[in-house]
C-alpha cells in the first residue's frame, strides 16, 4: 500500500475531498492540499476547520498504516486540537505519528504546517480512530 492507492480511493469514494495522502511510512502518514479561497479567513488565516480537517485526514491515513490495508471505514472517534498560531500560505500539510494501535482503535498524534514550515507548526492534534467490526 502507498500514497497512491490511498488517493485513488479517494478519488473513488471521497470526489473533492481536498485532502491528498503525500507519503505514508511506517509509523506516520503526510496528507497536504492546496488553500482554496473558501479556506481562507478575513486576514488572510486559514481557518480553523481547515486545519482541523487536514489533521483528521492524516490521521485516517496513519490508520491504514497501522491496520495495513485501506478501510474507508475506520471512523473519528475523538480529535482534539490546539492551535499554535496564526496559519498563512498556500499549502497546508499535516503529519499524522502513530501512538499505539488495537484490534478496535488507533491512536495517533498530527502536527500542522503552512507551506515549506515543518519547523514552524501552526496546530497540533491528537485524535483515536475506530475500526468496524469484522463481519461474522
Amino acid at each position: 500500500m502507498n500514497a497512491d492507492d490511498v488517493n485513488v480511493m479517494l478519488a473513488e469514494h471521497f470526489p473533492g475531498a481536498g485532502a491528498n495522502c503525500v507519503e505514508l511510512g511506517g509509523t506516520y502518514a503526510v496528507a497536504s492540499t492546496e488553500l482554496s479561497e473558501l479556506s481562507i479567513r478575513p486576514g488572510g488565516y486559514v481557518s480553523g476547520p481547515t486545519q482541523f480537517a487536514i489533521a483528521d485526514a492524516a490521521l485516517w491515513y496513519v490508520t491504514f498504516v497501522a491496520i495495513g490495508r485501506i478501510e474507508p471505514m475506520a471512523l473519528t472517534s475523538e480529535l482534539s486540537i490546539r492551535f499554535l498560531r496564526p496559519a498563512q500560505g498556500e499549502r497546508i500539510w499535516a503529519r499524522a505519528d502513530l501512538a499505539t494501535a488495537t484490534r478496535r482503535s488507533v491512536v495517533g498524534s498530527v502536527s500542522v504546517w503552512m507551506d515549506d514550515r515543518s519547523d514552524r507548526p501552526t496546530a497540533v492534534a491528537q485524535g483515536t480512530y475506530v475500526l468496524p467490526r469484522a463481519k461474522d
